[in-house]
């Protein structure tokens, strides 16, 4: 890859490039700022928040990047982006060879560009940042140059190798399944995704907000994997529908897990079993996947006031589909301060920004119901900070006696998810943690049966779309040399 990036970076037209500004003149550019839906508006209907930037505004933010000999946003990058590449395309106007430079090592470019938390990942080694400037706008330009992509040209095959005849099995559509299938794709495998819902996509689907991330923006990277030869099954639970065995005798040579974190946490606390206290899992996928709501067979409980308790983006998004679900005041309640959420910036300036309140530095102690059940209040702990924990966030302390009662109707719990233990549990002899996680080789995602790997959630535990399809990318390489060596 790095000599891939230096032969690059050595073509003439970069260099050309490189000469047309002065760094000086680049790092006065000031980073653009994307175009996004008012927010009256938006809480009205779940069209796309963010609007995307145009070609002069994508060419202009390319113009700062200072195209580094030794750029460090690639490193920050878990599937190894070409960034650099693919944004001196997007200066020259080369916007198509934009789009092919990140499908080189990304299959699901639009979708990266909307979700991964980029401020933490490239843009944080950006060398702008180290001249505390703005990080230039990568997640933004490579959202521009896969929605260019798609709204302008047929949607093309990467190079592929040709087909050599193994069938590889992969368990889960989410972002490491996906990774995973469209590299071994493109090595020549024949290819099965098997998904236990209805949909393909994973947490994509469900998990996602289409005011966050479009379902047609995920059906395409999709259908790009289908043009590679991909299959995709739906309606299948492997460890119930199919076993492991089962798979095998249907002559797959190496298998992919990426099942996900599909069971929720709730807190153990005093009135969880009331109707109307519910996990974000089920809140989300009843509206995402099953349109609870907006014309769709199964039902949503609906509530005037709406408490959210956590302070991840799942949290944000479980906020601001209750608002777009008709709920006239929105509270988010998070035992730490503002400073100490795990959500992206951007998430929780636009769900202050439509109207939902943060109740900082307050934890649940205990929901209180009405006679037929329902919850009908929670009373929550104030606290304050004390010393780092573990995270290294700032531990949160309950001030003594300081308690609230605060009325609500629903109660969303979003504290954190759990792997789905299905696909674990059924394979025998296959290495688990106490977390019942797979246990598996952190630098090949192999697992102690030689053809099983796995990423993403059922690994890590909770893990960004970029890291789970980072998984997938390094165990589409081991795999791959398992099999060769066979």
């Amino acid at each position: 890859m790095e000599n891939n990036m230096v032969d690059s970076r050595n073509e003439q037209w970069r260099v050309d490039l490189r000469k047309s500004h002065t760094p000086k003149e680049r790092t006065a550019i000031e980073r653009v700022v994307m175009p996004q839906l008012d927010p009256k508006y938006r809480i009205t209907c779940n069209e796309e928040v963010n609007e995307g930037i145009s070609e002069e505004q994508a060419v202009r933010e390319a113009t700062r990047c200072l195209d580094c000999a030794n750029p460090q946003c690639v490193t920050g990058c878990p599937v190894g982006i070409n960034i650099p590449k693919f944004i001196k395309n997007i200066e020259r106007g080369h916007f198509a060879d934009a789009a092919a430079a990140i499908k080189e090592t990304s299959s699901l470019p639009a979708v990266c560009g909307r979700v991964c938390p980029q401020e933490k990942q490239c843009e944080s080694k950006c060398i702008h940042v180290k001249m505390k400037h703005p990080a230039v706008a990568i997640g933004y330009l490579e959202r521009f140059a896969a929605d260019w992509q798609r709204n302008h040209c047929e949607q093309e095959v990467p190079k592929m190798a040709p087909r050599n005849g193994i069938k590889i099995a992969v368990v889960g559509s989410g972002p490491s399944g996906l990774s995973f299938a469209g590299d071994m794709a493109k090595k020549g495998y024949s290819v099965t995704v098997f998904e236990a819902l209805h949909e393909i996509g994973g947490v994509l689907k469900y998990g996602i907000p289409e005011f966050r991330l479009p379902n047609a923006i995920v059906d395409y990277e999709i259908d790009g994997l289908r043009k590679m030869g991909v299959d995709f099954e739906k309606d299948i639970i492997i460890g119930k529908t199919l076993t492991y065995d089962d798979l095998h005798e249907m002559g797959f040579k190496g298998v992919f897990v990426g099942s996900g974190a599909g069971f929720p946490r709730f807190m153990d606390i005093p009135g969880e079993n009331l109707k109307g206290v519910m996990s974000s899992n089920e809140y989300l996928t009843r509206i995402n996947l099953m349109k609870a709501g907006r014309g769709g067979d199964t039902p949503v409980m609906q509530g005037n006031t709406i408490a959210v308790i956590g302070g991840g983006n799942t949290a944000m998004d479980s906020t601001r589909t209750a608002l777009r679900m008709g709920a006239k005041r929105v509270l988010l309640v998070y035992r730490r301060s503002e400073a100490e959420m795990p959500a992206r910036r951007e998430e929780v300036g636009h769900a202050k920004e439509e109207g939902v309140e943060f109740y900082t530095l307050h934890n649940p102690i205990e929901y209180i119901g009405d006679d037929k059940g329902f919850v009908k209040a929670m009373r929550v702990q104030k606290m304050q900070l004390g010393e780092p924990d573990a995270s290294g966030r700032r531990r949160p302390v309950p001030i003594e006696g300081a308690i609230e009662e605060i009325p609500v109707d629903i109660v969303i719990v979003a504290v954190g998810v759990s792997p789905n233990q299905l696909v674990p549990s059924s394979i025998k002899g296959l290495e688990v943690s106490n977390r019942h996680t797979i246990v598996v080789n952190d630098d090949t995602m192999q697992s102690n049966i030689a053809d099983l790997f796995a990423g993403g959630d059922i690994v890590r535990g909770g893990a960004t779309v970029i890291l789970a399809m980072g998984d997938g990318r390094k165990a589409a390489q081991h795999m791959h040399e398992v099999l060769s060596q066979k």
